[in-house]
């Protein structure tokens, strides 16, 4: 079979459907709205490759001035979608592209019609596949491989649009294209088949990793509160608890809510989703760097921490005590006091287990509530502690 120009641009043609259906395919199951713009490009592309093999009878305003303007379009659409996708706002000067296309018939026909017509065409492509790659620089994050695939792709693919650019203004190019001739016209029909086949993989890969990522973001994190869940805690903890030692002591927190029945009796268990979720948000913004924090269910809590101290583990406690008690007298009525009662356990050796852990702070817990509630029961479990637990209260 020999690679003629319309040989290959009916290959383009069936690689672009093919791309356009399979993305829109993904759309549908994941809807993803990047995969739909991206969908729509090829779909764009299919309509103006069908197009420009109408120049060959003659049909040059179609087949040229309208196909070419389509292949704009198509990129602009990948364009939004890597904007989609990368959650940034483009701005809509942008837009203008069409502005710029639409100038073009005011060209008059003449020896070098051919010439200014790819010259636009290919800046105004390798403008947009340009922009396109820049959205996808990591700027200090990872990417994934499909997406770093995808701006190498987008960078190559502006370059070689860049290529054709400079061409045109070359003395003695040849470029003819109401009859694809031109070594240069023959390169692109060649490169426009690869870029259509490897766009299309970039691009399903870079939203099959963005998907996979939230999946398994959602499986780590407790749904009302977005801390970790107990088998997220359970996962990360031993690389911090194993860390231990006399010079870097650790700590676990268990935190449970004062009289939280009385929310949900009398105010509705929104209210005691709400008081939760204001729980949560004091102990992340309390959080020290390189601590754990998790939800174990209901109205327990956890925190996890390294290079801990008796005076660290107060301080934390009864600020977040504190706040917490200001936060519930002010929002709801209720006959005792919503406060927060905390069993903590510092340790300069990695403990037997995470359970074991938390059992030895629940039993502190159980201490907090029974004298009182509203206070911090420590366990003092290093060489220099005390032998018996320490109680502190507001």
């Amino acid at each position: 079979m020999a690679f003629d120009a319309p040989t290959m641009m009916t290959l383009s043609i069936v690689l672009a459907a093919t791309a356009a259906l399979y993305l829109a395919l993904e759309w549908r199951s994941v809807r993803e709205s990047p995969l739909l713009f991206w969908s729509g490009g090829f779909a764009t592309i299919t309509i103006g490759s069908t197009l420009a093999l109408l120049r060959g009878s003659g049909l040059i305003f179609i087949g040229i001035w309208f196909a070419n303007g389509l292949l704009v379009t198509a990129h602009l659409l990948f364009l939004l979608g890597v904007v989609r996708f990368t959650e940034t706002r483009l701005s809509r000067a942008w837009y203008l592209v069409f502005v710029v296309w639409l100038a073009m018939l005011l060209l008059p026909e003449g020896p070098q019609w051919s010439k200014i017509m790819l010259l636009t065409n290919s800046l105004l492509v390798a403008s947009l596949t340009l922009k396109a790659s820049f959205l996808l620089c990591p700027h200090g994050t990872s990417l994934s491989v499909g997406a770093t695939q995808l701006r190498y792709v987008l960078l190559v693919h502006g370059s070689f649009y860049v290529a054709k650019a400079l061409t045109a203004v070359t003395p003695g190019t040849l470029i003819d294209l109401t009859a694809f001739r031109g070594e240069i016209i023959q390169i692109s029909l060649v490169e426009g088949a690869m870029a259509i086949m490897l766009i299309a993989m970039s691009m399903t890969g870079t939203v099959r990793w963005r998907r996979e990522k939230r999946i398994a973001r959602l499986a780590a994190r407790d749904p009302l509160t977005t801390l970790y869940n107990r088998r997220a805690l359970e996962v990360r903890a031993p690389r911090l608890l194993n860390d231990v030692s006399a010079a870097r002591p650790g700590a676990l927190l268990l935190i449970d809510i004062d009289n939280f029945k009385p929310i949900n009796d009398l105010h509705g268990h929104t209210a005691g989703d709400r008081l939760l979720v204001t729980l949560s948000g004091m102990i992340r913004a309390h959080l020290p760097e390189g601590a754990l924090a998790a939800r174990l269910g209901g109205d327990e809590f956890v925190i996890l921490l390294r290079e801990a101290s008796n005076e660290r583990i107060f301080s934390l406690g009864n600020v977040l005590r504190e706040q917490f008690h200001l936060e519930t007298s002010q929002t709801f009525a209720t006959p005792e006091a919503v406060t927060l009662s905390i069993g903590a356990s510092l340790f300069d050796q990695p403990p037997a287990s995470l359970a074991a852990l938390i059992e030895q702070c629940d039993a502190a817990l159980y201490e907090s509530k029974r004298n009182g509630r509203d206070s911090i029961r420590l366990l003092d479990r290093t060489a220099s502690g005390e032998p018996t637990p320490s109680r502190e209260t507001l």
